[in-house]
């Protein structure tokens, strides 16, 4: 797509200083941009290739405006700014509707006549597809499955009985929703499965990662809020609730029934055990380890940053020595105390 600079800031609703007719036709990074991209500058220390770098147009902050030789947006968010170009510029491709000859489809699925259903597509009974759908190859969809309009399962996507996706979600190749929850009982040495009668819920505008899995409730429903995003590998346990626009990075795994609120970020490996309530407005940094609820908003870690191994391995061994450690300093501090006392006993 081609755009002149004063549509695209009138769009963006930045302030342009250059000449408005430059047409750009696509986005590039700084080093290898050319008249015809667009780039930006986000963080200060990028500021030296400013005016190294052959883009027609940057999005910069007012401070970098001051130095730039090309044509600018000036933006109060140039992150956001640039996202936002970036999708003018290549938005998402047209949604063609149709079936393939090579789906499968039950006689009593609800396709909407706007929707595309790919090639090898499965489609199961009372499964109900909303206008502008669009279905990838290989995609299987089990009884009583919904999808929202303008949603799009690019490839393989999975969704099992139970599952309900809701407008304008996005799904990339492998995501399971509404598996079966991980729920057995003890019998001697025999395990038994509960039957997991819930639903796998996810709201509108919600984007799941490649080979991503949502499993369905137990008893009451697994809840994907409005604007969440999920990373590609992770695990969503039964019964988990996501509360509205909070983002997970890959390969975190949340354990069964735990509720995290809205506007979370949670870092690539983080591990969050079950039953926990986390509130809104809470960030984990990556490889975090969550054992118990946190209410309060802020910043939370507990990975510890990779080290030389000569380093790590002496560490190693007084982890071990910790706990005889506490109770020597233990020990010494009841001992002082009680010196105190004998010491005040004898000067009064």
């Amino acid at each position: 797509m081609e755009i002149c600079l004063r549509e695209l800031a009138a769009q963006l609703n930045v302030t342009l200083r250059g000449d408005p007719e430059i047409k750009i036709s696509r986005v590039a990074q700084l080093n290898n941009a050319d008249a015809h991209s667009l780039a930006f500058i986000g963080d200060a220390k990028h500021r030296n290739t400013l005016n190294k770098t052959q883009a027609g147009v940057v999005i910069v902050s007012e401070a970098d405006a001051a130095i730039a030789k090309m044509p600018v947006l000036i933006s109060k968010n140039p992150y956001l700014s640039f996202a936002q170009a970036a999708r003018l510029l290549h938005p998402d491709p047209p949604i063609n509707s149709g079936i393939h000859p090579t789906a499968v489809i039950d006689s009593c699925a609800q396709i909407d006549p706007t929707a595309w259903i790919g090639p090898l597509v499965v489609i199961e009974a009372d499964v109900v597809i909303g206008a502008r759908v669009f279905i990838g190859p290989g995609c299987i969809l089990s009884a009583g499955v919904e999808i929202g309009e303008d949603s799009r399962l690019i490839a393989r996507v999975t969704l099992c009985s139970g599952a309900r996706i809701g407008k304008r979600a996005l799904l990339h190749p492998g995501a399971v929703i509404g598996r079966e929850g991980f729920g057995f009982a003890r019998n001697g040495e025999q395990w038994i499965r509960i039957p997991q009668l819930g639903l796998a819920v996810l709201g509108d505008d919600v984007e799941i990662g490649a080979n991503t899995t949502v499993d369905r409730g137990t008893l009451s429903d697994t809840r994907i809020g409005n604007g969440v995003k999920l990373d590609n590998h992770i695990q969503i346990a039964h019964n988990v609730e996501i509360g509205d626009n909070t983002a997970i990075a890959g390969n975190t795994g949340i354990a069964g029934s735990t509720h995290i609120g809205r506007n979370c970020t949670i870092g690539g490996a983080t591990g969050i055990a079950g039953h926990l309530e986390i509130g809104d407005q809470v960030h984990f940094t990556g490889m975090s380890m969550v054992t118990s609820s946190i209410h309060q908003p802020g910043l939370y870690s507990s990975g510890i940053p990779a080290m030389p191994n000569t380093q790590w391995r002496r560490n190693a061994m007084r982890f071990k020595q910790l706990d005889g450690l506490i109770r020597r300093v233990k020990f010494l501090e009841a001992w002082i105390e009680t010196m105190k006392k004998m010491t005040t006993q004898e000067n009064s």
